[in-house]
């Protein structure tokens, strides 16, 4: 139970969980906890891995798992200026993923992009680190090809070093890169972006583009105009309004005042972190169609999704919602048991 719970503050990931109520009226006290009504019952990460394993026959799929950015993707990249980001990460098994198997291979579906959530990668088989291994399987099955579907892995991939992750410019930078290269890349019209825990919050930030401040890494940058060819976003267990645990751990990278989940320290988003105070204030959608799984029960988000009155794990203007309310939908299984659920929304702009 102690490693679980170190696991937890390291981790710090980002799901979308819902409450039994809805947040009540009128002023909410400032010195009240930042805590909602607790789940009706507890999900151990554990727990939702071992229910993963046992009903998905193609969790360890070894064609996903071993697979890397296609060659004539890679070829692609270092012709058109995007080789020192190293998108391909081969040093890391499971580190990426997409890409045309033979030159000229046509696009027939619209490519989707899918960006993890900290400490995770690409597509993997392990506790912590499944990746899009599941989502990829099922897109496969429905129709998809490689040359469709692209991931990369944008972290450290490593679970120790979770909490000193944060919303840096390098990690913003990679990702739009990513987006910018496969929408060049397979010369599709519109593109589709699912992510995942802090990738969401992440990812929300590449395509809206604008300015941010990152100290750590030459202080102010501006990454243009919002990414105009969003066709659907899909939000899977993030903390936009920040995160109720980061509220007393702000001197981590992960939950900082400036760059990470603090979730402010009044209601109405007083004190709410510069990052997410600027994805709140940025005006526009992040596509033409946006949505958002979560849950209740999921244990990293923890306290009912509440923060000072409102669900954290909602993007604003968004057109539609999946929530669920028990086991086995924790903040992993959000991610890994929804192919089915993601498929619809890019594919058919419904949520069933």
């Amino acid at each position: 139970m102690n490693n679980l719970k170190l696991f937890y503050s390291l981790l710090l990931i980002v799901v979308f969980v819902s409450c039994r109520k809805e947040p009540k009226d009128g002023p909410v006290d400032p010195e009240a906890p930042l805590a909602g009504d607790p789940p009706s019952e507890t999900i151990t990460v554990q727990q939702e891995y071992d229910f993963y394993t046992s009903t998905n026959e193609n969790f360890d799929n070894e064609d996903i798992i071993s697979s890397s950015l296609s060659s004539d993707f890679q070829s692609w990249l270092q012709d058109n200026g995007y080789g020192d980001f190293d998108f391909a990460r081969e040093e890391l098994p499971g580190g990426s993923y997409g890409g045309r198997t033979f030159a000229g291979e046509p696009i027939k579906n619209q490519p989707v992009i899918f960006i993890h959530g900290n400490s995770d990668k690409a597509v993997g088989s392990a506790i912590f680190q499944t990746g899009w291994t599941a989502s990829i399987d099922y897109f496969l099955s429905q129709g998809y090809s490689q040359a469709e579907l692209y991931a990369i892995t944008w972290g450290d991939a490593d679970i120790l070093l979770a909490a000193n992750q944060y919303h840096s410019r390098a990690n913003v930078e990679r990702i739009r890169a990513f987006i910018e290269a496969v929408k060049a890349y397979t010369g599709a019209k519109k593109v589709d972006v699912i992510g995942h825990s802090m990738g969401v919050t992440l990812a929300r930030k590449a395509i809206k583009g604008g300015t941010g401040n990152d100290e750590l890494d030459g202080g102010s940058y501006d990454l243009g105009k919002k990414l105009s060819y969003i066709d659907t976003f899909v939000g899977i267990a993030a903390a936009n309004r920040g995160l109720v645990s980061c509220f007393d751990s702000s001197t981590l990278l992960t939950s900082g005042e400036t760059n990470g989940f603090f979730p402010g320290t009044a209601p109405g988003g007083e004190g709410l972190s510069d990052f997410l105070t600027d994805l709140a204030n940025q005006r526009g959608k992040e596509a033409d169609h946006v949505y958002t799984i979560w849950s209740i029960q999921d244990q990293l988000i923890g306290f009912s999704n509440l923060v000072w009155g409102q669900f954290t794990s909602q993007i604003p203007r968004q057109d539609g919602e999946i929530r669920y309310d028990a086991f086995p939908y924790g903040h992993f299984n959000c991610k890994d048991l929804t192919g089915p659920e993601q498929l619809h929304l890019v594919r058919d702009h419904r949520i069933y």
